[in-house]
């Protein structure tokens, strides 16, 4: 079989749709499905079926896109063994950030990857919901994720996942707040509070229901920002408390304090994700090597 047929096949199992198979690939429709054609009579069985106006993949196809995964995982490995074998880590790899990470950790790591000659690292920002982080590894070499503890929004997609950091959240006060002087702070201390929060789906939210529960009532949350720069400018104007990354949201301004939060789990785990074939490759594991490195230090 064409290795570039079931890497076709393989890429319908996760976009879901012809259409997004060509957007992706740079071709039209009708040759990705002429292609899929050729690869089921060469399969010997159906490997779509027509829903509605789409397909979908039969059992058939499911377990032959599986596959396809495995014979690209050992294509790129096998690169990436002549890729050490030479030391030469060069290429071009795309690594999507969110704004938070991004501004405390990426300069660092780029600053460390221009030492290295031929790698070229192309980076990009976007802040989507939790489960479309998995989504984005197609289109992207390296997706730094975040999520909070116990949740796995990419678990069962056959990713490689890279542990970056566990980051606390902290509660975000002006200075010249009531609870500025406590060494630490409860839901209980908090839920008559005005709340700056995120918009609706995103990680931190999970917290928040959190403190609502342990304090025993329902908070009012005034505003919804997805840049934590706008969140730190309403706190230092008295507009509202907000959670707050301890690490990557930067120098905290003179107008504001930070203070753990107790009594609910108040943290989240930053990831790298991959797939398992672009994990292999030797310049994928370069930028990966160094992204451990600096979050390390960062959180330290």
């Amino acid at each position: 079989m064409d290795v570039r047929r079931l890497d076709l096949l393989r890429e319908l199992a996760e976009r879901g749709s012809v259409t997004a198979v060509a957007e992706a690939a740079g071709r039209t429709p009708s040759a990705v499905s002429q292609q899929l054609k050729v690869l089921e009579k060469e399969a010997g069985m159906p490997l779509t079926q027509r829903v509605g106006r789409g397909i979908q993949l039969t059992s058939a196809g499911h377990a032959l896109a599986r596959s396809a995964t495995e014979v690209a995982v050992a294509l790129e490995r096998a690169g990436a063994l002549w890729d050490d074998f030479r030391n030469q880590p060069g290429g071009e790899v795309s690594l999507l950030t969110f704004p938070t990470i991004g501004a405390t950790l990426l300069p660092a790591v780029f600053t460390d990857l221009a030492a290295v000659a031929g790698l070229v690292v192309r980076a990009t920002d976007l802040d989507p919901e939790l489960d479309r982080f998995a989504d984005l590894t197609s289109d992207h070499d390296i997706v730094l994720a975040h999520a909070m503890p116990g949740q796995l929004p990419w678990g069962g997609r056959g990713l490689t996942v890279v542990p970056l950091l566990t980051e606390p959240l902290d509660i975000g006060l002006p200075v010249d707040h009531r609870l500025a002087g406590r060494a630490h702070v409860t839901p209980e201390d908090l839920v008559d509070e005005t709340w700056l929060s995120v918009p609706e789906g995103f990680p931190f939210e999970r917290i928040l229901h959190a403190v609502e529960q342990q304090g025993g009532r329902r908070i009012r949350i005034a505003q919804r920002f997805s840049d934590m720069r706008i969140v730190e400018a309403f706190i230092e104007a008295g507009l509202g408390i907000a959670l707050v990354p301890r690490h990557t949201s930067g120098p905290v301004p003179p107008g504001i304090v930070l203070k753990p939060l107790r009594g609910v789990p108040s943290a989240r785990q930053i990831v790298a994700l991959a797939r398992p074939d672009v994990a292999q490759r030797l310049a994928v594991r370069t930028v990966l090597d160094v992204l451990v490195a600096r979050a390390s230090r960062l959180g330290a």
